[in-house]
């Protein structure tokens, strides 16, 4: 690894941390949502500052290529968002529905309560 590689790795990983603080403070980002993304640029920190660290974790779990395992790593927590993203949507796709009814319901009987104003459609 050449110094150069070695600083990007680091500067990079702490880019994304600072992004990351930096969108939880101005509100941007809720916590639930930043969990992955703070655990993702720790582990790219810990990566760059210790390359060490990458080649013993892919031996430790006996992958051949350090690099497998921060594909592998990336995939896994993309998946993990994605799949808390998912369904958090079908969460409030619920709630939206129910809105809508009630909000149905209401106009009902608004309407049959003043038919003046609520004229039926043609």
């Amino acid at each position: 690894m050449t110094i150069g590689s070695y600083f990007f790795g680091i500067a990079t990983a702490a880019l994304v941390l600072i992004a990351v603080v930096e969108l939880l403070r101005r509100r941007r980002l809720r916590e639930r949502h930043a969990i992955w993304w703070l655990f993702a640029g720790t582990l790219a920190l810990i990566a760059g500052v210790f390359p060490g660290t990458l080649a013993w974790a892919a031996a430790a779990i006996g992958i051949g290529l350090p690099a497998n395992l921060v594909f592998f790593v990336s995939i896994a927590i993309l998946f993990l968002v994605s799949l808390q993203h998912s369904s958090e949507l079908t969460t409030l796709e619920n709630k939206t529905r129910i809105l809508a009814e009630r909000v149905a319901l209401m106009e009902l009987r608004l309407q049959s309560i003043e038919p003046e104003r609520y004229p039926e459609d043609s």
